[in-house]
C-alpha cells in the first residue's frame, strides 16, 4: 500500500473541509427557503453605479409570508413601499402620493424577492456556493432565465441566519442588503401584505 504523504493528506484534507462547507453553504438556502414560511428583519441598502463611483444608501423594514407575499417598507431617506399580495406587486411612492402595479407572474420571476419569500428556487435558480468572505458563508443564484433583469443574486448566512444579499442588476448596478433582527416562523399581520392605494393616489397599472 502507497501512503499518502503528510502534506499532501493535509491539503487534501483542507480541500475536502472547505468542500463540504460551501455545500453546507447551498443547503443552508435551500433549508431557509423550506423553512421560514414567514418573517420579519430590518435591512439597510447601499445601490452603487456599475462605475462604482455613485452610491445611494437607504434603509427599513422586511416582511414575508409564503409563498409570494413580502413588503420592503423603505424609511430612509424617503419613504417607500413595495407590497406583494399574491396576485400583484404595488410600488407606492409617499411623497408623489403614485402606485403602480403589476401582475405578480410578470414582477417577480427570478427575482431576490422571489427567491427570499417565493417558492421556486431550484426552478428559476442555478445555485453554486461562492468562497466565505466577511465573516459568512455565502451562496451564488443564477437566474436560468437569461433575459431577466438580473445577472447574479449572492446570499450570504452567518451559521443558519440570513444576513446578506447581493444583487447585480442587467446594467452592472450593485445593491447590497443587510439584515438585521431577523425572526422567522412568528405571525405577520396578513394585512401588511395588501395594499389600499391612498385617496387621490395617481394608479398606473402596468
Amino acid at each position: 500500500m502507497t501512503l499518502m504523504p503528510l502534506k499532501t493528506f493535509g491539503a487534501a484534507s483542507l480541500l475536502l473541509v472547505a468542500s463540504l462547507a460551501h455545500a453546507d453553504a447551498v443547503d443552508t438556502l435551500r433549508e431557509f427557503v423550506r423553512d421560514a414560511k414567514s418573517g420579519r428583519a430590518a435591512f439597510s441598502q447601499t445601490v452603487t453605479s456599475p462605475d462604482g463611483a455613485k452610491k445611494k444608501n437607504s434603509s427599513g423594514q422586511f416582511e414575508f409570508q409564503r409563498p409570494n407575499r413580502f413588503r420592503f417598507a423603505y424609511t430612509k431617506p424617503f419613504e417607500q413601499a413595495i407590497v406583494a399580495d399574491g396576485q400583484k406587486v404595488w410600488i407606492y411612492d409617499n411623497d408623489l402620493n403614485q402606485a403602480s402595479s403589476r401582475k405578480m407572474s410578470d414582477a417577480i420571476g427570478a427575482t431576490p424577492a422571489a427567491l427570499l419569500a417565493g417558492g421556486s428556487l431550484e426552478r428559476d435558480f442555478d445555485l453554486k456556493a461562492r468562497p466565505d468572505r466577511d465573516g459568512l458563508s455565502w451562496v451564488q443564484a443564477l437566474p436560468k432565465s437569461k433575459d431577466g433583469q438580473f445577472q447574479s443574486i449572492e446570499i450570504g448566512f452567518k451559521g443558519k441566519q440570513l444576513t446578506a444579499v447581493e444583487i447585480v442588476d442587467s446594467f452592472g448596478q450593485r445593491s447590497a442588503l443587510v439584515f438585521s433582527d431577523l425572526q422567522t416562523n412568528v405571525p405577520v399581520d396578513p394585512e401588511r401584505f395588501r395594499f389600499t392605494p391612498p385617496p387621490g393616489a395617481d394608479i398606473l397599472e402596468q
